[in-house]
């Protein structure tokens, strides 16, 4: 049985019925702004974390390890017993409490040796379960290839698979296992901020009215004239014309200045799980909205004719009996007048009967229509 589902929407402009002959000027209410520290909505550039990555092995697995066809996981346990002293053909050993894993971890900014990070670890072959395993000491490499960090420990996992002979019971996804502060930091990778000339603050989302904002919010913080909005992500200040002696000063000085925040009208729709997530901002111009539902499903019923009995030559077949079933709904309207809001734009689709992945290509048609104003990000 196949099934296929069509949904419709026809944008009509801003010309409706009704409509006043005299053109006159929309007013469009801006997104309202409000205040934020400097700290939460910029970075420093140069202050960033690093990714790390390395390649090792869990052991201690209850069976549930890698299988033999998984040769890289023997061939890695072969290498390390062979460093221990223990001479053993990687094609002889057959284990089933191992299992070969990719480790990543996140270095932060300002990491010294000897500190301790949270690191991730990875099934990379046919391993059921991770469940109870313990990671050898692994190096932790940068993009660089250069040893950042070295990992090692016993894993936590988020979940569980028990059964055997296909009747098996899994939570969440036991192939991937965390351990807390199981990362040790091995090379120091902190900037100098002695070394720093000119701070130059970055702003997590590109505006430039906020990038004036917070020069002019640290201007009136320092008393001076001395920060500069370079474009609408980046804010210089000089360290020696701030007055402040070092960087580490003049960032402790302004990272809890309020700053007035333009947000952005946004809409975030995810089409895998059917959510939509708009903000109060988002105004929508004037548009008519139809729409309707067409539903075709189609059914195949295999029957089986054979000949009459004592029949020269007659066979027994199978014959497929198909029937097309075609339901098409009215289309539904919906009319929003200039400015109108996501309530009124949420309650008129519902009360048309729209689901969530209607709406998604409604807002879609609306926004190459020109009457969505905002940003239309799908994830």
């Amino acid at each position: 049985m196949g099934f296929l589902r069509w949904c419709g929407a026809v944008l009509l402009g801003a010309s409706l019925s009704g409509a006043s002959a005299t053109p006159r000027a929309a007013t469009v209410v801006p997104p309202d702004a409000h205040m934020a520290r400097l700290g939460d909505v910029m970075t420093v550039k140069g202050v960033r974390d690093n990714l790390l990555m390395g390649y090792g092995l869990v052991v201690g697995l209850n069976g549930t390890g890698d299988r033999q066809q998984t040769i890289f996981s023997m061939q890695t346990l072969a290498n390390i017993l062979r460093k221990m002293g223990v001479q053993v053909p990687g094609a002889t050993i057959l284990a089933r409490n191992v299992g070969a894993v990719f480790v990543t971890a996140n270095l932060p900014p300002f990491a010294r040796p000897g500190e301790k990070i949270d690191v991730n670890c990875a099934s990379a072959g046919d391993a059921k379960s991770l469940q109870g395993g313990v990671l050898l000491m692994t190096p932790l490499y940068g993009s660089d290839g250069v040893v950042y960090a070295v990992a090692q420990g016993p894993l936590t996992i988020a979940g569980y698979s028990v059964g055997t002979r296909g009747n098996v019971t899994e939570l969440n996804h036991p192939t991937t296992g965390r351990i807390p502060g199981g990362g040790l930091v091995e090379r120091d990778t902190a900037i100098d901020l002695g070394q720093m000339q000119t701070v130059s603050l970055l702003l997590r989302d590109a505006d430039f009215v906020t990038a004036e904002n917070a020069a002019d919010a640290i201007n009136k913080t320092l008393g001076k004239s001395v920060a500069t909005a370079v474009d609408g992500r980046r804010v210089d200040v000089p360290v020696a014309a701030s007055g402040l002696g070092s960087a580490m000063n003049l960032l402790a000085k302004i990272e809890d200045v309020e700053v007035r925040v333009n947000p952005k009208a946004r809409v975030v729709v995810n089409e895998r799980t059917g959510t939509v997530v708009m903000g109060k901002d988002v105004t929508l111009g004037a548009a008519s909205i139809m729409h309707g539902n067409l539903a075709i499903q189609i059914t195949t019923v295999f029957q089986v004719s054979q000949p009459a009995a004592l029949s020269p030559g007659g066979q027994t077949v199978v014959v497929p009996q198909t029937t097309v079933e075609t339901n098409e709904e009215a289309a539904k309207r919906v009319e929003l007048k200039e400015g109108a809001t996501v309530e009124e734009l949420v309650n008129g689709l519902q009360s048309i009967g729209a689901t969530a992945r209607d709406i998604i290509a409604i807002l879609e048609a609306l926004k190459a229509a020109g009457s969505l104003r905002a940003e239309l990000e799908v994830i």
